[in-house]
Formats: structure tokens, sequence, C-alpha cells
């Protein structure tokens, strides 16, 4: 009879120690936003760009591309000093929930605002205020960092990248099911016959659920570090600077490649939110939301990517895969014109969530426990500092080729992965020669 509560019990702290739920929770109430955010700034560029009628539709396009830029701006600075402070915190072990539970109070605080713009009307120049709330709490690079760290710690080393892609697997689930959702949910009329109120409540709601869940609910590891291993941690103090972290020619490797891609595709995708809002797409709040789900869809097969891939090809080869998909469905959105073109051009981008879990899964295995979480925020905040730079840079040429060429930022973003590919054959190419010698001596 004391099987049952003991196996009730067994399971109940098992449940504990998944933070699946938050992440799937969290990527629900961030589509139901984007999509939100994304409506609301096309209404209102559209409210400000009306009365100018020589060329409506560039202006508003400009008018949305600035938008975003700032927005974007705000979203990756604001964050880079909390986000090493929530960091250096977390690798204390004991306190390993704060990375991801600041975050979260960020990201509930911004969303939160958006439904105030709603339902008063505000100016949507308002949400650069929730740019600034997100960003203190540490934003997405606290929070990602913070996930990852919790689950490298939990897996070993052989299982590492399989358990990352399966984060990365309830993340694009997750975002699937809510973009899906949210076009249809935006325009759902609700308080005063408002659209979006009651697609970003949800979202709201959503975020404080996941917040009320990482405190109340899920069990983080507690590990104290041993007072007799004085050792282990002076070497541990070491790594804890990234200057000790960038004698290894691997991880200097790693990072550039993973910065270059990371260019490559949050350039890319940055202007693919005002893109398909131009003419010839002229896409809605449904099609906007299909749009985003195609993208998410992603997640899954790339997922089965790396339950493939792995049995046959090294992580190195997996991430060429990776990128040559995303290379290959970027240059293809540089030529489209309607609505089928986009979706075949996203189907080739299939794989193009195997290179940055895979990257992380390699850095893991080459860096002590006690400093992964500094290393994981250490590419996370390399990625911010590169979007302070990337996104006013692409939102100009974007703008100054929208006449002639409109997707010419597209064929940009193809030759910047193309880039990331040699420093990730390198790392390929040392490793192979390491392991040779290894078997020959």
């Amino acid at each position: 009879m004391e099987s049952l509560p003991g196996r009730s019990t067994r399971w109940a702290m098992s449940f504990r120690t998944l933070v699946e739920p938050v992440v799937v929770a969290a990527q629900l109430a961030s589509a139901l936003y984007d999509t939100g955010l994304q409506m609301v700034v096309k209404e209102r560029c559209n409210v400000t760009t009306s009365s100018n009628t020589t060329a409506p539709e560039d202006q508003q396009q400009k008018a949305i591309s600035n938008f975003y830029m700032v927005y974007n701006m705000i979203s990756s600075f604001v964050p880079f000093l909390p986000a090493i402070f929530l960091a250096r915190i977390g690798d204390q072990r004991r306190s390993r929930k704060i990375p991801i539970s600041v975050p979260l109070v960020g990201y509930f605080l911004s969303r939160a605002l958006l439904l105030i713009v709603i339902l008063f009307q505000l100016p949507i120049q308002v949400m650069f205020g929730g740019a600034i709330l997100y960003g203190l709490g540490g934003g997405f690079s606290s929070y990602w960092a913070g996930v990852f760290s919790l689950v490298s710690e939990r897996s070993n080393e052989a299982q590492r990248s399989l358990h990352l892609i399966r984060i990365e697997l309830a993340y694009g689930i997750a975002g699937f099911v809510g973009s899906v959702a949210s076009g249809h949910l935006f325009m759902i009329y609700s308080y005063e016959l408002r659209q979006g109120v009651l697609l970003v409540g949800l979202s709201v709601i959503l975020y404080l659920f996941c917040l009320t869940y990482t405190l109340c609910v899920l069990k983080f590891p507690q590990q104290v570090p041993s007072p007799n291993n004085a050792e282990e941690s002076n070497v541990d103090r070491c790594l804890s600077m990234s200057i000790c972290l960038t004698f290894d020619k691997n991880i200097i490797l790693l990072f550039a490649a993973a910065i270059l891609y990371d260019i490559s595709v949050g350039g890319a995708l940055e202007i693919l939110t005002s893109f398909v809002m131009k003419e010839p797409l002229s896409w809605g709040a449904a099609k906007v939301g299909y749009g985003n789900a195609f993208g998410f869809a992603i997640y899954i097969t790339s997922f089965l990517g790396v339950l493939f891939f792995s049995r046959y090809f090294r992580d190195t080869t997996m991430i060429i895969i990776g990128i040559v998909s995303f290379g290959a469905g970027i240059f293809g959105m540089s030529f489209v014109t309607t609505t089928y073109g986009f979706f075949i051009a996203r189907t080739l981008n299939m794989f193009a969530l195997i290179p940055m879990p895979t990257i992380r899964s390699l850095l893991s295995k080459q860096v002590q426990g006690s400093s992964l979480g500094k290393v994981l925020i250490s590419m996370q905040l390399s990625f911010t500092l590169a979007s302070v730079i990337y996104s006013p840079i692409f939102t100009k040429i974007y703008q100054a080729t929208l006449d002639w060429f409109a997707g010419f930022v597209f064929t940009l973003s193809f030759i910047l992965s193309c880039l990331a590919i040699i420093p990730i054959w390198i790392v390929g190419y040392r490793t192979a020669r390491q392991q040779g010698y290894e078997r020959i001596s």
C-alpha cells in the first residue's frame, strides 16, 4: 500500500525538475505577443502615414522598420549589464533560478505595457519603455542562457546535444501553436471593440503562470562547491574571466561562427517582419500568424534532423548542414513575390535551428560546469552587441534598396551565413586530426 504514494511522490519530484513547462508557456506567450505587437505597429504606422499620398506604402515600410530598429536595439543593449550580474549569481549554484525568474518579470511587465497601449490608445513609441523594462530583467540573453545552463547540468556529455535540441523542440512547438492561433485571436474584438486585447491579455496571463511556476514549483539543483578542492576552485575562478576562455582556439572559432550566423539570421528575420506586410505580399493578421507558425515548424524539423544526422555525422558536420539549410532558404527569399513562394523558401530552412544548440553543446563539453553559465551568457551577450550594430545596418540597407531590390538584405544574409561555415570547418578539421593522433598513439 505504501508503494503507490511513494511512486506518486517520485513522479511529482521528477515533474518539478522539468523546465519544459516554463519554456512552452513562455514561448506561447511570446508568439501571441509578437503577432500582437506586429499588427499594432502596422496599424499605428498606417494611421501616421495615411495623410502622405506620395508613396504611402514606402512611408509605412520605413516607419515600421524604424520602429523595430529602435525597439530591437533597446531590447538588445539594455539587458547587457543585468544579464552579466544574473549570470554571476546563477553560477553560484544556490541561485540558479534567478537568471530564469528575473527575466520573466521583465517579460511580464513589458507585455502588460502593450496591453495598456491598446486599451488606452497610447502612441506605439510607449513600447520603447516596454523594451527597457524587458532589458532591465536581463532579457532573452539571461533567460535562455539560464535554461540551457540548467539543462546542461542535468545531462551527460553524450546526451547533451539531444537534450538541448529537445528544449528547442518544445520551444518551437509552442511557438507554432501560438502563432497559428495568434492571428485569429487578434481579430477577436474585446474591451470596447478593440482588437488585440484578448490576444495580449492571454500573453500576460501565460507569463504570470511561468513566473509563478518558476518561483513556487520548479526545483533547481543545489550543489555546494567542496571547500577541500582548492585547485578546482582556482581553475573555476580563472575560467570565470572571459579573457581566460579565449586561450582555447576552438572556443574562439565557435564564438566567431555563432556570431556570424546570429547576424545572418537575426538581420534577415528582423527585416522579414516588415517585408511580409508590403506589396506584393501585403499580409494581414491571419497570414502573419501562419508565417510565424511556419517559422516555428523549423524547430520540429531541426529536432528530427538532429535525431537522424547525429547517428552518422559529427557535431561540426551537423552545424554546417544547418547553416547551408538556412542559406539556401534565405537566398530564395530574396526573390519571393508570392505567398506560396515565401513558404517554399521557408521550407528550405528546415534544418536552420541545428547550429546554435549544437554550438552550445560543443562549448559546454570544453568548459567546467561552474563556468558554464558565464560562457553561455557571454555568447548571448556577444549576440546582443552584434545586434546593436547589425540592426541599424540591415534596416538602412533595406530602406535604401526598397525601390530596386527589396530582397537585397536576404542576399547579404546568405553571404554572411556562408562565411560562418569557415570557422566550423576549421574546428571539425582540427578535431578530426586530434582524434586521429590519439588513435595512433
